[in-house]
């Protein structure tokens, strides 16, 4: 990729401070199409990216990062911070194994100041950091970039109502900039308003402002009113009441794409004291006709593409969980009228497009609160309704405590359809779905299923939806092994796994001195086992539930078997072999025992087929742990010979 001619002598935001003012705006443009480039080529997140230019320059331009902490929040935004900060020439191994990451990471840059990836943490973060520079004497803003999407969450309100409180009589000096990309919160953005926020944010706005107040204090009553008559003043012109009740100085809004606006307005604030709120209104996809048109379809490119013709169409193939998931949404919806479709802002991620367009009623996104999904959840059963929360493996963690105080503990019948579990590739470690396992089978009433395939994903969801009480199904990203889908509402024996391979002679490998091999596959690492059971003459057997553990064929392999290994795209520590072990245990069993999964470290972001392998979870590197642990002779076939 030619690297454009100004945006080549950027190596950090130094370089832009004696930039002019037409030169930013050429750095944007440059910025831009460099983003735009790099994705084309690297797939990642699009419309997020190209909607944050003007506003990453400005920022950059006015404070001196990293000294002035930038907090991102979700972080999916940050590649033009990325570009500016001295990763220019890294960029064209966004995402993949041992390149930059997607999200900003602390051991990466240190303008990543703090590390995101899941939504609505950056105003508590950034407080932190202004509160930890006034106890350490220094003198730095704190800085966090919040979208409107993420100002839905709990936390953020939490973090609000924190930062506008005086700590020991000192206000923290954050400023909070709420991206807001979604034109229906804001009147469109015009001149009168970008005056007011310059206006607002200046020194003799707030001078006069506070002048009046010390002489009206002396008269309460005209105090009163003229306080509440700057609030109403204000709240015709600006939708910012409700920040100033949180204790903030509100601004804007202001149009994010112009640095005309931007700059001014950030250079007053910068000298503000105490909590200040930036509203700035800027368009995902911006610069790029086909993303601003399409903004959701745009959001990631999954692929390269071409950025003059835009994303390919999509090639018919071997359909995806996800999907499976959402037809059969549809099609128990239309079997049982009991059924509540729910999503934490994931409709698309989720395959829920169908479903909200079929049943519009039952159909309830609550936004970037995945708390609150589950304890609404947990109301609509009390009222005999059959809640389904379809929700990412590594987002159900926000809701732990809903999820076992509200739910659980009442066994109220939620069923969780979860996504993306197990490794999920380019996203990286924050969003890897691997601890769902060990954290959902160790609270009580709850029942967790793993499908091996497209076909069983659709009977678990049937066998967990019809269980009268708390169950979860976890299920991958992308497509399985491609096997036919019946159309039937199927459900499985409860808590009954079957076995899919028997060591074909047993005898041989006793005379052979060769241990009898049996491997309990937990989900869809089932495939991966069978390829490697053929060399082994190995048995398999397809566990289907996790918890409650099929524990008759787990002893009953014991028995027939001289080893077992277990099988999980999950954390190793707590997991599915972590059940069996207890199982083994509980009945005096000491049948050796080998646990394949993930290692007791945070997975990186890369291919997950090139992931799989390297944390031997691929059939080599499954049949190759198994010859280590029990010292195996070469194949069984060879012996036969």
């Amino acid at each position: 990729m030619d690297t454009p001619t100004l945006l080549s002598r950027i190596d950090s935001p130094a370089d832009m401070k004696r930039l002019s003012r037409s030169e930013l705006r050429q750095l944007c443009t440059e910025v831009r199409d460099f983003v735009l480039q790099t994705v084309s080529q690297t797939g990642g997140h699009l419309g997020s990216n190209l909607g944050t230019v003007e506003l990453t320059v400005a920022l950059h331009h006015v404070f001196n990062t990293p000294h002035d902490r930038l907090v991102w929040d979700v972080g999916h935004q940050t590649y033009p911070h990325k570009i500016l900060t001295g990763r220019r020439d890294r960029m064209h191994t966004l995402r993949q194994q041992g390149g930059i990451a997607g999200f900003p990471r602390r051991d990466e840059s240190e303008y990543d100041t703090f590390g995101t990836a899941h939504s609505s943490t950056s105003i508590s973060a950034a407080l932190g950091m202004a509160i930890g520079a006034r106890l350490k004497g220094e003198d730095r803003k704190a800085i966090a970039v919040i979208g409107d999407g993420a100002m839905s969450a709990g936390m953020a309100f939490e973090a609000l109502n924190n930062a506008g409180v005086a700590h020991a009589g000192i206000s923290a000096d954050i400023l909070v900039i709420l991206n807001d990309n979604d034109m229906s919160i804001s009147p469109p953005v015009g001149a009168l308003n970008k005056y007011l926020a310059r206006l607002m944010s200046g020194n003799f706005y707030e001078a006069a402002r506070q002048g009046v107040k010390g002489v009206l204090k002396n008269a309460p009553p005209l105090f009163e009113l003229a306080r509440r008559f700057e609030e109403h003043a204000k709240g015709m012109v600006v939708p910012g009441t409700i920040f100033e009740e949180f204790g903030f100085n509100y601004v804007g809004p202001i149009d994010g794409h112009d640095l005309d606006a931007l700059i001014p307005t950030l250079e007053n604030l910068r000298g503000r004291r105490g909590p200040q709120f930036l509203h700035v209104v800027t368009k995902k996809g911006y610069g790029y006709r086909l993303a601003e048109a399409d903004p959701v379809k745009y959001h990631a490119a999954s692929a390269r593409f071409n950025p003059a013709e835009g994303f390919p169409p999509s090639k018919p193939g071997k359909p995806t969980f996800t999907q499976v998931f959402g037809q059969w949404l549809c099609d128990m919806a239309d079997a049982d009228e009991r059924l509540v479709g729910i999503t934490p802002a994931m409709r698309e991620g989720s395959g829920m497009v169908d479903f909200h367009k079929r049943f519009p009623q039952r159909y309830h996104d609550v936004g970037i609160a995945e708390q609150h999904a589950v304890t609404f959840a947990a109301g609509l059963a009390c009222e005999g309704l059959k809640p389904v929360v379809a929700i990412y493996s590594t987002f159900l963690q926000r809701g732990y405590d809903q999820l076992i105080h509200d739910v659980a503990i009442q066994n109220l019948p939620v069923m969780f359809a979860l996504d993306r579990a197990g490794i999920v590739g380019a996203d990286g470690p924050t969003h890897a779905g691997l601890y769902d396992i060990a954290y959902i089978r160790c609270v009580p009433n709850c029942a967790l299923l793993a499908p091996s395939d497209e076909n069983e994903c659709r009977q678990a969801l049937t066998t967990a939806f019809r269980h009268d009480g708390p169950a979860a199904v976890r299920y991958p990203r992308g497509s399985g092994a491609g096997v036919a889908i019946e159309t039937a509402l199927t459900a499985w024996p409860w808590g009954k796994g079957v076995v899919r391979r028997s060591a074909t002679n047993p005898a041989m490998a006793e005379r052979h001195g060769q241990p009898r091999i049996g491997i309990l596959a937990f989900g869809t690492l089932l495939h991966a086992a069978l390829a490697a059971a053929e060399s082994l003459d190995a048995t398999v057997a397809d566990m289907r539930f996790i918890k409650p553990l099929d524990a008759e064929l787990v002893l009953q392999l014991a028995r027939s078997c001289d080893a077992l290994v277990t099988v999980e795209e999950g954390c190793t520590m707590g997991g599915a072999g972590s059940a069996v072990a207890e199982c083994l245990a509980a009945a005096g069993v000491a049948t050796p025992l080998l646990v394949l999964g993930l290692p007791d470290i945070f997975t990186e972001h890369g291919e997950p087929a090139r992931l799989m392998a390297m944390y031997g979870l691929d059939a080599a590197g499954i049949e190759k742990s198994i010859r280590q642990r029990f010292v195996l002779r070469p194949t069984l076939a060879a012996v036969n010979s």
